[in-house]
């Protein structure tokens, strides 16, 4: 996950040595769940859910995999198990003017507030839950069920 975090083009770390290998852990372990999308056996990204506070901690995708519908997968399994763990909304925050504010504004999050380097989005729970067929370029498909659950249960498919 550290090696994905640390290759993206946008929201980039000003501190590596700030997100530790201890910090992923204890979101798996005690803070929240986790999922990765793992393609012919390597992971091209990552979403991390924070039970604590219900907000997404991480979603990152490897800059080759970008554009293929697993953001959109990983973040609809991410907030989907914080609706269904009690959660009636979810936060999260992201850098001001990047692609991925314009991702998370077209998922339907509202935006809360911002400053001149982040902003901040609120998912108020739906009436359905998220789950489903997620449909990306080329008309392919990829189902929630193609995405792997780390933490307490893996499920491999």
């Amino acid at each position: 996950m550290s090696a994905i975090r640390l290759s993206v083009r946008e929201n980039v770390l000003s501190n590596p040595s700030r997100i530790t290998e201890r910090m992923y852990r204890d979101y798996l372990e005690s803070l929240g769940r986790g999922w990765v999308a793992e393609i012919d056996g390597v992971v091209a990204g990552f979403c991390y859910a924070d039970k604590t506070d219900t907000s997404i901690w991480a979603l990152f995708i490897a800059p080759e995999h970008e554009g293929r519908g697993y953001a959109k997968a990983l973040l609809a399994l991410a907030v989907d198990w914080l609706f269904a763990s009690g959660a009636r909304q979810v936060r999260l925050s992201t850098g001001t003017g990047t692609r991925a504010e314009r991702f998370y504004a077209m998922q339907g999050w509202t935006r809360e507030l911002a400053d001149d380097k982040d902003v901040f989005y609120l998912l108020a729970r739906p009436a359905e839950p998220l789950r489903g067929v997620i449909r990306h370029r080329g008309a392919k498909q990829v189902s929630v069920g193609d995405f792997l659950e780390i933490g307490y249960a893996v499920q491999k498919h």
